[in-house]
């Protein structure tokens, strides 16, 4: 982690921890379970802003994860701050880097999945690879790991980049060239979902620049599983 006139802390709070923070942005490391925003309906009014708006007031996201992702967010401390922070992901100056377990034993070691995406039906949360009326979406991947479970299922732990920001993108792109990321309930078959008791896919790394002071900053949280 990379920042100047700022306060690192490893603060723990109910379902994160805040790793980075200073009086413009808040970095923290979202559990598996725990939306990023409010859903629609009370019992989904729960969430990491929410939580977050308890003890720093004025906390606003500038992305989201799913809420079964962990991994690392940032957050603003203020309007301003939000909407150049917002600027520089729309403009793709944010560098993401995710770690997953996928079914099987992915063949190459690094390739690049280019596969446009859209949703599944009007209102569907999932989403589906379509060449003709799918946003462009593109995913980096390198190979970490290769192994077995001791009853013979067969695994890969790999590191993705995306380099769109599609709803679903890790997931359906692991999916369509048939490697299903572990514990996914959504997308993975039965054997692949049970695999794991959550969703193995976590947001490890950020890289972006700092909105007030231009400092480049590059925060990491370890993978859970």
């Amino acid at each position: 982690m990379h920042g100047t006139a700022s306060v690192a802390t490893h603060v723990h709070g109910p379902g994160y921890r805040i790793l980075f923070e200073d009086t413009d942005i808040l970095v923290c490391d979202k559990d598996s379970g725990l939306l990023s925003v409010p859903g629609i309906g009370p019992e989904k009014a729960d969430c990491l802003v929410a939580r977050l708006q308890s003890t720093h007031a004025g906390a606003r996201i500038v992305h989201r994860l799913d809420r079964d992702t962990s991994g690392v967010m940032v957050l603003a401390r203020g309007a301003e701050v939000h909407r150049r922070l917002s600027m520089g992901f729309e403009a793709r100056e944010v560098e993401k880097e995710y770690e997953a377990l996928v079914a099987g034993h992915l063949g190459p070691d690094r390739g690049e999945v280019d596969l446009p995406l859209r949703k599944e039906a009007l209102g569907s949360a999932r989403q589906m690879v379509h060449l003709t009326e799918g946003k462009p979406s593109f995913t980096a991947f390198e190979v970490l790991e290769r192994a077995m479970d001791a009853g013979g299922f067969a695994w890969t732990r790999v590191r993705l980049v995306p380099k769109t920001g599609r709803s679903h993108q890790l997931r359906v792109h692991m999916l369509a060239i048939g490697h299903a990321i572990l514990g996914d309930e959504l997308y993975a078959g039965v054997e692949a979902q049970a695999a794991r008791p959550r969703l193995c896919l976590h947001a490890r790394r950020l890289v972006f620049t700092h909105p007030a002071t231009g400092v480049r900053i590059d925060i990491s949280a370890p993978c859970p599983f």
